[in-house]
């Protein structure tokens, strides 16, 4: 079974890609299924129509199906045509006549035409035989198409109210976070669409009024950026060129444009989403939220105007929020390309120079990584304390550049054991400096021009680039004797993460929204946990930054976005402060701030003036779970449906984004947003590395779905802007990870991989064969249903999910694994344990259904069970695979609905899609301890057998014996059923099964497999083997297993495991330790067989 590993990490490991590939098929299994699966089993999804047909008359065709037939024949004798011509074609004589079996298959395999799908877009799918050429195999575009947009049409995915009312079980809402339109989806975005709509899916199979929001967001400075590029490498041309109003029209087009792609996307990857109600934060309504808050927070006085130190980008031209700034780490001295300049640009190091204290011979040396911002300094702060400087409090140090003097100021900041205990303050260029200048009331002076360029406040470095007076003011102040040293400094960087500018504290007369207020009541929620945040960490850090919260600047000086919506009154014969706040006011409409202004400024002449900036992206977006519901309207929607349920994002913008939503929902609606917030894991390549288009290592979720060359991953490269050796790297990554390309997986091996790999522990390793292995999975479940189908001929199933009481033993025991996987997979996605109910899922139809149930029922169908033994036979298989598709539906939805549409409906049933059935649940009927601990037993014998045969590599006729360890055993492997239950499930390799009892003597010469406590398995292997080769393989897997048994205890053992890890994940790495345990046990006994084999 592909379990994940890293389902619990030693404490500091990351979560790595070791989920194992699901169980390739064996081949006894493979031969069955296949052999079965090639008969004529289209499959019914009706009672009477097309079953497997061998004992049955068939049916008299009318004149529209021999039609249809006659059409059919005409097309595959132009396909068998097509086929001899193209052989024709290669090469002939004797090396063709060599050309056979797999060269054969794959030939044949190569001239599939391609796949066109015949369904009218929205009607139902129409499903051809299992006999057609795409039909016989799994392939994902074929089983993929045409289902999303029939459920769509037909409305499946619309929320069903009862009398204007959510449904009696309750309602389970999701706003998708929505997606930025600046590009194509990646891999974050196809976990994120994963894990919702696996929720969303199985809430409305369980009988809820369910609604998966789409849409998306405008994205502000991204697109504008995006776009502006756009238009400059098109046009040369800038957007002042065009004009604000032909600028937004040109970027809303571009925006319609990604938009369809973004969609198409989601639509590929089986999202159940209402699109009726897609949602986009510049709509109209969205953005009468947008206006509507912020007017009405502003007449709160929460909204205020004011000048203060922002994030400026140089090169973009706007203040940032701190989630667009990277801060990079630099441990020393290290030169760094900046935009804008030919040379680079000296970091990582920190400078010393001295002050002349004014009217003295003494000097105060004080030390910066930023030299040119000494332009704009306006003091000195040292600690009162210190007593190197206690005289010189009170006294000014005097610029060397420029006529101001710099008071001496004493502060309880300012650590004398740093430096030399004397701090320059540059309180318009660094915050920290902007707090002391603001408790000393010291001057401000800003030293830049928006554009990065020095200003008329530094003399004659006016007009320099800020970098280049880096360099020339140390060149000054080493002229005039007053430079000291530089020296390495471990320090960040900060850059803008979209333009890679280095971002300059700046002051900017700004709008700003008070915090503290708002945060309080957003963190008593969640610690009465009306609100909760997962994995639990995350809610330490929510805390952590509520708690130290700081105002919003929520201006951004860009076209596109929601304009704000205030007004500064340019009163007649005055020149006002546009950092005034008093001077502004705001409004819904025009005609509103004009009613204002009159109303604050009686008697005077005044002109209005809109601001020209726009809001932060996440102004609109904190609004985004009401305000796609109509808020701030009154609408059935924001009554029935608000607050919506969970939350799915990633942990990096819970402040940036799930915090501000809970503050905006509680202060404008009085509710909480949604009850919960599940923070997913980060997606990082196979090798742990952040992904990175300069590293190649970005992976389009289509590719995965569809498949892709390595040339085609290479061409992609190309259409990036990476530097030659950028260019280089990321080749060289593509060849060792993707040397073949990626084959084609399907949306629902993506699906279930990503849900596979969401443990709630650290950052996801992704590996693309691990979702390959997912796709065999597919082609597992696709074959195994197809067997079913050929097996159950015409058949009815019973009405209702009964037992009769006369099934079989297997039978008993596979409803008893249905009942208990439908209970636990339940548990596991209400305790959002993911990844084990992906386990769960697979366990039961892998390893159960497939491995086990259909194997044992296959003696009884080939004519070896009475007439009642086939009915019943086929009523559990019915039941069994019926459950299975339903269990495994959230997780592979265009899969299960394929073949779901094929079985029969039971009598009474009248639902049309998988999508609206009902959810699997706990069947207490079914509940059989007895039977399961009977059958395991046989369950386990014959997989020992298996394991030893396949060790051995004994191909046939392999003699065996089981010894039972205690007379209950010996009974229950001794009765009339068991030993060709054993024989069915330990395949035709073994010629001979003995069953010893407790008392005999073990058999000698054997290797040796522990079934449990209850058993042991033996195979001889004399005369078989080289011994001494064999000695060497085991004591080297006995090494192994003991160093598995030694990783096992110490992660039981490790800190915190009891109290913070799930009760599931507790459950996995018990059993692991346990497997490890018996398997070290296995070989050891097996050494000791050896040796004793060599002695004699």
């Amino acid at each position: 079974m592909a379990l994940n590993a890293a389902s619990h990490n030693i404490p500091g490991e990351k979560t790595g890609p070791v989920t194992a590939a699901p169980p390739s098929v064996g081949d006894d299994s493979k031969k069955d299924i296949l052999e079965n699966a090639s008969a004529e089993t289209t499959g019914q999804s009706a009672p009477g129509r097309d079953g497997d047909g061998k004992d049955v008359p068939k049916k008299v065709k009318t004149e529209k199906e021999l039609e249809k037939e006659r059409k059919k024949a005409e097309k595959d004798a132009k396909f068998k045509a097509k086929k001899a011509a193209q052989a024709a074609a290669g090469p002939a004589g004797k090396e063709g006549a060599k050309a056979g079996g797999k060269e054969k298959k794959k030939e044949e395999k190569e001239v599939l035409p391609e796949y066109v799908n015949e369904t009218e877009p929205g009607q139902k799918k129409v499903l051809k035989s299992l006999d057609d050429p795409f039909n016989k195999a799994y392939i994902p575009k074929v089983v993929e198409s045409a289902w999303a947009a029939w459920w769509e049409k037909e409305g499946f995915f619309l929320p069903e109210l009862k009398d204007g009312k959510v449904k009696e079980a309750g309602s389970f809402i999701l706003p998708i976070p929505p997606p930025n339109i600046t590009g194509k989806l990646h891999c974050g975005h196809a976990l994120a669409t994963a894990l919702q709509d696996v929720l969303v899916r199985w809430h409305r199979m369980r009988g809820f009024t369910t609604l998966y929001l789409p849409g998306c967001d405008h994205a502000g400075i991204s697109t504008q950026s995006v776009v502006e590029n756009m238009l400059w490498r098109r046009e040369k041309k800038t957007r002042h060129d065009l004009g604000r109003p032909k600028f937004l029209e040109i970027t809303m087009a571009w925006k319609k444009e990604y938009h369809d792609n973004i969609n198409r996307v989601l639509k590929r990857m089986g999202g159940s989403f209402d699109w009726t109600r897609e949602a986009f934060t510049m709509d109209k309504n969205l953005s009468a939220a947008v206006t509507e808050t912020f007017v009405r927070m502003h007449e709160e006085g929460l909204i205020y105007r004011s000048n203060r130190l922002v994030n400026w980008c140089t090169r973009l031209n706007t203040a940032l929020s701190n989630l667009e700034v990277d801060n990079k780490e630099l441990s020393g001295r290290t030169l760094l390309d900046v935009p804008g300049y030919e040379r680079k640009v000296e970091f990582g190091v920190i400078t010393h120079f001295n002050y002349p204290i004014d009217g003295t011979d003494e000097f105060i040396e004080v030390a910066t990584t930023r030299p040119e911002t000494m332009l704009g300094d306006t003091a000195i702060a040292v600690h009162p304390n210190d007593e190197r400087y206690k005289h010189l409090l009170g006294k000014k140090g005097k610029h060397p550049f420029i006529d101001r003097l710099l008071p001496i100021v004493g502060d309880d900041y300012v650590d004398p054991e740093f430096g030399t205990g004397a701090v320059k303050i540059t309180p318009a260029h660094d915050p920290n400096d902007y707090a002391i200048a603001t408790r000393h009331n010291l001057e401000f002076i800003n030293i830049l021009n928006d554009d990065g360029t020095m200003n008329k406040n530094t003399g004659k470095f006016e007009g320099q680039k800020r970098f280049d007076t880096r360099y020339a003011v140390t060149e000054e102040l080493t002229k005039l004797g007053l430079f000291v040293k530089k020296v390495d400094n471990p320090m960040k960087v900060p850059l803008c993460n979209k333009s890679k500018d280095v971002i300059e504290p700046l002051m900017k007369p700004q709008w700003w929204m008070k915090m503290k207020g708002l945060a309080e009541p957003a963190i008593e929620v969640v610690r009465s946990g009306k609100v909760t945040i997962s994995p639990a960490p995350m809610e330490k850090i929510y805390y952590h930054w509520m708690e130290h919260i700081n105002d919003w600047c929520l201006s951004r000086q860009l076209w596109w976005g929601h304009q704000i919506p205030a007004y500064f009154v340019n009163i007649e014969g005055e020149s006002g402060d546009r950092s005034d706040n008093e001077l502004w006011v705001t409004g819904r409409t025009e005609e509103e701030a004009q009613n204002k202004a009159e109303a604050k400024f009686q008697g005077k002449k005044f002109t209005l003036e809109r601001d020209e900036d726009v809001l932060d992206t996440w102004f609109s977006s904190g609004l985004w779970p009401f305000s796609s519901l109509g808020w701030p309207k009154k609408t059935l929607d924001m009554e029935t449906l608000f607050p919506t349920s969970f939350l799915e994002t990633g942990w990096d913008i819970l402040f940036f984004w799930v915090a501000r939503m809970i503050m905006f929902s509680l202060h404008l609606t009085g509710k909480i947003p949604f009850s919960e917030v599940y923070c997913h894991s980060l997606i990082r390549d196979s090798e742990g590395r952040k992904m990175s288009k300069s590293l190649g290592n970005v992976i389009d979720p289509v590719d995965i779905m569809e498949g892709i060359t390595l040339q085609q991953l290479n061409e992609k490269l190309l259409v990036g802007n990476l530097d030659p050796k950028e260019l280089k790297a990321a080749e060289r990554y593509q060849k060792s990870s993707f040397p073949q390309g990626i084959p084609e997986c399907g949306a629902d091996a993506l699906r279930m991989a990503l849900v596979g790999y969401t443990t709630g522990g650290g950052d996801i390793s992704f590996d693309v064969s691990v979702i390959h292995g997912y796709r065999r999975f597919c082609n597992k479940i696709y074959q195994a249903t197809k067997y079913v189908l050929g097996r159950l001929g015409e058949f009815t199933p019973r009405a209702t999910i009964t037992k009769t009481g006369k099934e079989s033993l297997p039978e008993r025991w596979i409803l008893h694994k249905l009942s208990t996987a439908s209970k636990l997979i339940n548990e596991r996605l209400e305790q959002r344990e993911f990844s084990t109910s992906t386990q769960v899922a697979y366990r039961y139809f892998y390893e159960f259904l497939c491995d086990t149930y259909i194997e044992n029922s296959k003696a009884i169908f080939d004519s070896k069970g009475s007439e009642g033994e086939k009915e019943s036979a086929k009523q559990t298989l019915y039941t069994a695979i019926e459950g299975g598709l339903l269990m495994i539906h959230p997780f592979m939805p265009f899969l299960t609905e394929e073949l779901w549409q094929r079985l029969p409906r039971r009598e009474g049933d009248e639902t049309r899609s998988i999508t609206v059935a009902s959810y699997p649940q706990y069947i207490r009927e079914f509940d059989d301890e007895a039977a399961e601990a009977e059958y395991e037993l046989l369950v386990g014998c014959s997989k020992a057998l298996r394991s030893l045969t396949s060790e051995y590599a004994i191909k046939e006729s392999a003699t065996t014996f089981i010894q039972p360890l205690n007379d209950s055993t010996h009974v229950a492997l001794t009765s009339a059923t068991s030993l060709p239950s054993i024989r069915a499930l330990a395949g035709k390799t073994i010629s001979n099964i003995s069953i010893l009892s407790p008392s005999d003597p073990a058999p000698t010469g054997c290797a040796v497999y522990t079934v449990g406590a209850s058993a042991t398995a033996f195979l001889d292997i004399k005369g078989r083997v080289d011994i001494d080769k064999e000695i060497a393989k085991a004591k080297e897997r006995l090494k192994k297993a003991g160093e598995m048994v030694e990783k096992q205890k110490k992660i039981l053992a490790g800190e915190d495991f009891e109290e913070k890890v799930s009760a599931a994940v507790k459950e996995t790495e018990r059993e692991k330790l346990k497997a490890a345990e018996v398997d070290a046990g296995n070989w050891e006994m097996s050494i000791q067989q050896f040796e004793k084999l060599k002695i004699t």
